[in-house]
């Protein structure tokens, strides 16, 4: 795997695990009861984005590494998940 490829794929993880934990422990100004006017009573009371992020950035790294680690090693090949067996040998 080149440095670009580990790179997007750490991406990837980090994208989605920020759409995972973002809306977590969120608690809405109509929760609280503390509504701002000219927002809605949706709107993130209190939002903690840099705690997010930190967490997502590990959460990210933690997974990242675990797959890099599969890849690298080869542990799992597309032989390995080829059931229908499109790819004959030599084709991967």
């Amino acid at each position: 795997m080149n440095i670009a490829s580990a790179i997007v794929l750490f991406l990837v993880f980090w994208f989605m695990t920020l759409f995972v934990i973002l809306p977590l422990r969120l608690r809405s100004q109509g929760d609280v009861g503390e509504i701002v006017p000219g927002t809605p009573a949706s709107a993130p009371a209190t939002l903690n984005l840099k705690r997010k992020f930190m967490v997502v950035t590990v959460v990210a790294a933690i997974l990242w590494a675990i797959v890099f680690t599969i890849i690298v090693t080869g542990f799992i090949t597309v032989a390995d998940i080829d059931m229908l067996g499109i790819y004959g040998p030599g084709h991967y």
